[in-house]
């Protein structure tokens, strides 16, 4: 009978009852399963997402473990077992999300783990490790001066971990824990492996030519982009946001998923599964957001500006153009390196006409298992506690405003331009200037049509389009380099 009681405790059925927050996570999983596969909203992505969200949410099931990564640090060594050593030189945020915490009562937490029990301890509110490793309450009061967390790791394995306040051992036993499925597919998104590779394949499919042709159309690229820093503004002065929080939440208006979960790791890994999902869905209703914006910063008469055709562009100069963006780029932002030059190795693999296979690998094969661990990573990291907050709600809705800020800055900006050109820009292919390739230039078409049928946008919003990629990695390069 014992045994059959529990077995029962161990199900998950038995789980949600005193989990009842998952079933609502588990809903919002199969809304957007709905959205990507009836609705057709970036199914690519969104679909590998929201079923990561699934396999998190379901209680028991230990796909994932947030101790593992507790403060959004990998807190195991994977090959040697040896020791792990945290000293809480976090942002204040990232403790406040339960990582390490006191509770009223003295009882320390890591995670959702109990670690042990401060004796002697009365305090009004919970406690937070702060940025420099006190321990400190709501209130700002002291309640001790360090703090540290020793982690005895054996492979994929916590066995063990030790707090200390100062040199003193408080306490000693936690539970061992072992890393699920997901935890091991999430190191590619704590090492940024998997931005960097999903680049490799955003290069290798997509055509620089009209950039080269018209290097103008790189202007409405770093136009768009202000986007990024007018959201971290309002994020850090509006909202109180952190920096490292604000540039996360900013990279959203470059419409680029890769790019804003490669900072986000990076910076505030604690919101890496809000600003995904925002950042994705804000992706698939580009086709929603821009037109309105567009139409409303423009006129009738321009939005019917026929461009010259883009000049032809020689295999030298699609060869040469990625090497020569690579060395640039890096030395002048060296931590945009990564994803630049991912980007730009991928396109060279296109261009260079002797790696047909591997252009076709990158294309289709690495790109698409890449995009399945990257969803499901990724959407394992949305649980209850990191949704259904305020700043989640802010989060939301500064991704509205970094997309529309940037597309209308790259509208705005080609307006400016034909102050000074005698061969006008039609305005609409400003809006490109964001990275959701090619959906924006798609987007530049589809309005500029509707006012001149025979206006043919397509591959001179290409230009900026492409500019945009590679304005948001350099923009996240900038913020890396900046609060990283």
């Amino acid at each position: 009978m014992d045994a059959i009681l529990n077995f029962i405790k161990d199900t998950g059925f038995y789980l949600l009852v005193e989990n009842w927050q998952c079933l609502i996570m588990i809903g919002i999983a199969c809304v957007l399963m709905f959205l990507a596969i009836v609705k057709k909203f970036e199914p690519l992505l969104l679909l590998p997402i929201a079923f990561g969200m699934l396999l998190t949410n379901l209680p028991g099931a230990g796909v994932y473990n947030e101790a593992l990564f507790a403060g959004g640090h990998v807190n195991w060594d994977l090959f040697g077992g040896a020791q792990f050593v945290e000293s809480f030189d976090l942002a204040p945020a990232l403790a406040n999300q339960g990582v390490f915490q006191v509770l009223q009562d003295g009882t320390v937490t890591l995670g959702q783990n109990i670690l042990g029990h401060l004796s002697g301890v009365s305090i009004n509110s919970d406690a937070f490790i702060n940025a420099t490793g006190q321990i400190v309450t709501a209130s700002g009061e002291v309640l001790a001066e360090s703090a540290k967390i020793v982690i005895d790791a054996a492979g994929l394995t916590i066995k063990e971990a030790a707090v200390y306040v100062g040199d003193t051992l408080i306490a000693n036993n936690l539970q061992s824990i072992s890393a699920g499925l997901i935890d091991i597919l999430y190191l590619g998104v704590k090492l940024g492996i998997y931005p960097c590779l999903i680049f490799i394949g955003v290069g290798a499919m997509t055509d620089f030519g009209p950039l080269i042709a018209n290097p103008k159309s790189l202007l409405l690229g770093a136009a768009a982009q202000i986007g990024i820093f007018a959201t971290y503004i309002c994020a850090t002065t509006l909202l109180g946001f952190n920096q490292m929080e604000a540039s996360s939440i900013g990279i959203i208006g470059g419409a680029d998923g890769p790019t804003a979960i490669f900072v986000t790791g990076k910076l505030a890994p604690h919101l890496l599964g809000p600003i995904a999902v925002a950042a994705y869905s804000y992706m698939a209703l580009v086709p929603v957001i821009q037109p309105p914006i567009m139409k409303a910063l423009t006129t009738k008469k321009e939005r019917a500006i026929v461009m010259k055709e883009l000049r032809p562009v020689s295999k030298t100069e699609k060869i040469v153009f990625p090497i020569v963006v690579t060395v640039f780029v890096a030395l002048l932002v060296p931590s945009a390196a990564p994803l630049v030059g991912c980007l730009m190795l991928g396109n060279l693999i296109r261009e260079c006409g002797v790696t047909e296979r591997l252009a076709k690998t990158v294309q289709n094969e690495l790109m698409n298992i890449v995009t399945i661990f990257l969803g499901i990573s990724v959407g394992a990291t949305a649980t209850f506690g990191t949704f259904f907050r305020l700043q989640t709600l802010g989060i939301i809705a500064l991704g509205v405003i970094a997309f529309g800020v940037a597309s209308a800055c790259g509208v705005l900006f080609a307006k400016f331009m034909n102050l000074f050109l005698k061969n006008k820009i039609n305005p609409l292919i400003g809006s490109a200037g964001v990275s959701a390739v090619p959906m924006a230039a798609r987007v530049s078409q589809m309005v500029g049509q509707k006012e001149n049928p025979s206006n043919f946008l397509l591959m001179h919003a290409m230009g900026p389009n492409v500019a945009g990629v590679i304005g948001s990695a350099i923009a996240a390069g900038v913020l890396i380099a900046l609060f990283g």
